[in-house]
């Protein structure tokens, strides 16, 4: 089964590089790759100490951040080394401040894991989430390098589970500790032979409470607000777009509007403003314009939806009539704003926990949107007890991030 494995992800490069000539996306993902051991040669040295952080894409990076953070200030000496598998992570976070070096994962073929760990040398090696790669794993269980899993979740339609998954399985020997989100994942990995499991939750909760500390001011969004409610809707698709609009062209004006688009390519941006009816001001067109006579703000450009919900009455969060389903819904939460999603949340654990709390609502229909966002916005007892779940559920799970480096310790 090794052997097959090794001739897919062979079979995998080749073919990625044909795609990479009509997707400018796999060609990121191809071209940022080749230059990865000649950055590792000429950023590491054979004396240099390192600890290795992996993450698949940006939402993984930004949930370890936390535990990066902590180790940093832990092992000032050593180098950190952060490691994307999509260009979706490494093209914003690629000039972080936090990592020493932030490079592409090269493809997980055998002599690419090697050369790899060759140059890293890591004394520690952190993979965020999930992401197993097997020839990586391999050769780390060989050196008797330290492996962590950080905010695991495992689930029955992985690998590991199934009858044909023993090669699988096999390369978790890798982990000396597996830091999981919640009891299931807890159980499962245990039904398999692990039993070197910690429930420690999930790091997001320590980074989103974070947020409260920094300086969320953005002088625009109060220039636009003045002091009115604003709904913010953040990382939406045309399908919640399609939904928002409908009732923006219906709200009264005293209700003010900040869209923040998953996407921000130009004819999609155009697509969104061509729904509304109500006057609408582009980010990309706001200087030299009173932002006050504008009811709908479009923020076409990335990095800043976290501090724009801090300015929100109600948070509408995207992805929610999507595959696999909704974005993050913590950021809006430690500001204690009552949060309406689409109806495709099952995946995402801290999603399902939160509509269990009613603090979170999901909504499949422009009905359902509408008495939704009218009843946020005219009864305050209402509005107040979903602010106060919110609030409340960021609270309660913060700490992963203590229960990691206390074990680790």
């Amino acid at each position: 089964m090794l052997f097959l494995y090794n001739l897919v992800i062979s079979i995998a490069g080749f073919f990625l590089k044909i795609v990479a000539l009509f997707s400018p996306k796999i060609k990121l993902f191809v071209e940022g790759r080749k230059n990865v051991f000649a950055i590792l040669e000429e950023k590491i040295k054979p004396s240099d100490k390192t600890i290795w952080f992996h993450s698949a894409s940006l939402g993984e990076y930004e949930q370890g951040l936390p535990v990066i953070e902590k180790i940093k200030e832990k092992y000032p000496s050593h180098k950190i080394i952060v490691t994307f598998f999509s260009p979706s992570g490494y093209e914003v976070r690629k000039n972080n401040t936090v990592a020493d070096v932030t490079v592409y994962l090269p493809l997980d073929s055998k002599s690419n894991a090697k050369r790899f760990l060759k140059l890293v040398h890591p004394e520690f090696v952190f993979f965020i989430k999930y992401e197993f790669w097997l020839n990586y794993l391999k050769e780390l269980e060989k050196s008797k390098t330290p492996t962590y899993l950080i905010s695991g979740i495992f689930r029955d339609n992985q690998m590991f589970f199934k009858w044909y998954g023993g090669f699988y399985r096999n390369a978790l020997k890798a982990f000396t500790f597996f830091f999981v989100q919640n009891e299931s994942s807890k159980q499962k990995i245990e039904a398999i032979g692990f039993k070197n499991v910690v429930i420690s939750g999930d790091t997001r909760f320590d980074r989103v409470a974070a947020i409260l500390e920094r300086d969320n001011k953005l002088d625009y969004i109060e220039n636009f607000k003045k002091n009115q409610p604003a709904i913010v809707i953040g990382s939406s698709w045309p399908k919640d777009e399609a939904l928002i609009a409908e009732y923006i062209n219906q709200a009264p004006d005293n209700i003010k509007f900040i869209i923040a688009p998953h996407n921000i390519k130009t004819d999609q941006i155009a697509a969104l403003k061509s729904l509304l009816t109500k006057s609408t001001v582009l980010y990309s067109e706001k200087e030299g314009k009173d932002l006050s006579n504008y009811n709908v703000f479009i923020i076409d450009t990335i990095g800043l939806l976290t501090k724009i919900y801090s300015y929100a009455a109600i948070a509408y969060v995207g992805g929610g009539f999507g595959n696999p389903g909704i974005h993050n819904i913590l950021e809006p939460a430690t500001f204690g704003i009552p949060i309406v999603i689409g109806p495709n949340f099952a995946n995402f654990a801290e999603a399902v926990s939160l509509v269990e709390l009613k603090g979170c609502i999901p909504v499949s229909t422009f009905s359902e949107l509408k008495i939704v966002f009218d009843r946020l916005l005219n009864d305050d007892a209402f509005f107040k007890e979903k602010s106060k779940i919110c609030k409340s559920f960021i609270e309660e799970n913060k700490g992963a991030t203590s229960t990691i480096m206390t074990t680790i310790s």
